[in-house]
């Protein structure tokens, strides 16, 4: 059993851009892009996808990736990540989002670092610079103790500026170090285990935001704070900046 390892939750539906991780980039579904970074960033921790659907399975097994099969009822990929951990094992669980094929060595190793700490949970959050991603329901916001402790998350803009009404400028955004939370995650078994027996929270329901089932329950999240946000592939138009980020990385 090993003590660390990469879970990453693999859902077919999706309801702003439908079987999105089956979608073809270049000759190449969406999630083989996202297995082939992980491991090429990260290739000394296991990897294993923990899937509802067949289809995913069957697409992952085919290239020699450790596929899970779970059930489709889970309400988050919390939840999913929990059900494949009783095979797996682990102690420490780093959770990458099937649908960000950009993840870093970096934002791997700060996550496994946060994780091996005193939190029972850990994640990432980089700072705002422009204020359109602010007010953008999209990307998610978090907030911080001064331990750097998820105080809450939202998709709404916080901290949110009294003072100006709400609008700010990058200068704002900057002295006041608006965070961006990224869909990264790491957890101890100990975690995953209590989090799967709680109901979805109120929180968690009205903003859609799975990390808040944790807070509303008392469990604490550690955040480290990222050099640079990654490229999450949500809509069909995020197709085409990753395909330009692809060509920067091929003349680099």
């Amino acid at each position: 059993m090993p003590e660390i390892a990469i879970v990453v939750p693999a859902r077919l539906a999706s309801m702003r851009f439908p079987r999105k991780l089956l979608y073809e980039i270049k000759g190449k579904p969406l999630l083989l892009w996202t297995a082939e970074r992980i491991a090429a960033q990260a290739p000394l921790l296991p990897l294993y996808f923990a899937v509802d659907d067949p289809v995913l399975d069957d697409l992952l097994t085919a290239q020699g990736y450790e596929s899970i099969l779970t059930s489709q009822e889970h309400p988050s990929g919390t939840d999913r990540i929990a059900e494949a951990n009783d095979r797996i094992g682990a102690d420490f669980i780093i959770n990458v989002q099937a649908d960000e094929p950009m993840v870093t060595k970096d934002q791997i190793e700060t996550l496994a670092g946060l994780i091996r700490g005193h939190a029972d949970m850990a994640t990432l959050a980089v700072p705002f610079r422009r204020e359109e991603d602010f007010n953008d329901y999209n990307k998610v916001k978090v907030v911080l103790d001064e331990k750097g402790r998820a105080l809450y998350f939202s998709r709404s803009p916080i901290p949110f500026a009294r003072e100006h009404k709400g609008y700010v400028d990058a200068v704002w955004l900057k002295k006041n170090n608006a965070l961006w939370h990224l869909g990264l995650y790491a957890y101890s078994a100990d975690f995953l285990n209590q989090f799967r027996s709680l109901a979805p929270g109120r929180l968690e329901q009205i903003e859609r935001l799975e990390q808040l089932r944790a807070l509303e329950n008392g469990f604490t999240i550690a955040v480290g704070i990222a050099t640079k946000a990654n490229i999450g592939i949500d809509t069909p138009e995020d197709v085409a900046a990753f395909e330009a980020l692809l060509a920067v990385e091929k003349q680099a």
